[in-house]
């Protein structure tokens, strides 16, 4: 079942009398507890298309259905409590508070909606066994390294239970080893929490850890790999890329 689907998505803006085609009518979906990664050049449209996903921005044309709902029928009210109650982001900076603790970034979705984190301890004590920091629940970020920080991050995505989690190169920002831990995880999410993910990457490496990897160009998807037995091997990512010139 599809959580997560795009019908004729286009998307364009005005550069003084020039008009540019971020996305050009993407069909896309996402069915539930599968990862998808979106690889593509820049400006080929893969931001902007999580960027709708999300509800982050409006398309110009086209729908987009998460759960068959279609998001162009809702106001913008019900588009972020949308956001606030069904969809998770992790981005590549973190976007941690610097004066909360482990535990109040992670909860902090709850508090924005008005809720206890108290009252949902459990949940988050649960998380943050689940991202390996149960002895650093207490600290800021400052006392953080930027792979722990990105571990309370994905934390955070998943505190509200979401029915889909959106990751901008969730290890741009990372070295080797704490982005192989970070996608290792991410991975064991998808697992574990029946999680379903969409993450935007230029990393082949990245990359290989998704179910399915999709290729945008110039706003449009020309490629899909598939996970076989052995995965997704990088080789075969970095073959096509060149192939495609992307």
């Amino acid at each position: 079942m599809a959580v997560l689907a795009t019908q004729s998505l286009t998307k364009t803006y005005h550069m003084g009398e020039v008009i540019v085609t971020a996305l050009d009518g993407v069909d896309f979906s996402v069915e539930r507890g599968e990862f998808v990664a979106i690889m593509g050049p820049s400006g080929s449209g893969k931001s902007t298309l999580l960027h709708l996903l999300g509800g982050l921005d409006s398309p110009t044309s086209g729908e987009i259905f998460l759960n068959d709902q279609p998001i162009s029928k809702l106001s913008d009210d019900e588009i972020t409590r949308l956001r606030r109650h069904k969809v998770g982001f992790i981005f590549q900076f973190y976007n941690l508070l610097p004066t909360l603790s482990a535990i109040e970034n992670v909860g902090l979705p709850l508090i924005i909606d008005g809720q206890s984190i108290a009252r949902h301890r459990p949940r988050i004590d649960e998380l943050l066994t689940l991202v390996g920091l149960t002895d650093r629940a207490d600290h800021r970020p400052d006392q953080l390294s930027g792979g722990q920080q990105q571990r309370v991050a994905i934390a955070r995505a998943f505190v509200n239970q979401p029915e889909i989690v959106l990751a901008d190169e969730p290890t741009g920002n990372l070295d080797s080893r704490s982005g192989t831990a970070i996608l290792e995880l991410l991975r064991r999410t998808c697992r574990e929490l029946s999680a379903t993910i969409v993450m935007v990457t230029h990393d082949p490496r990245a990359a290989s850890y998704a179910d399915r990897v999709v290729f945008l160009k110039d706003g449009s998807i020309v490629h899909t790999l598939t996970n076989g037995a052995d995965g997704i091997p990088v080789q075969r990512i970095a073959e096509v890329m060149t192939r495609l010139e992307l």
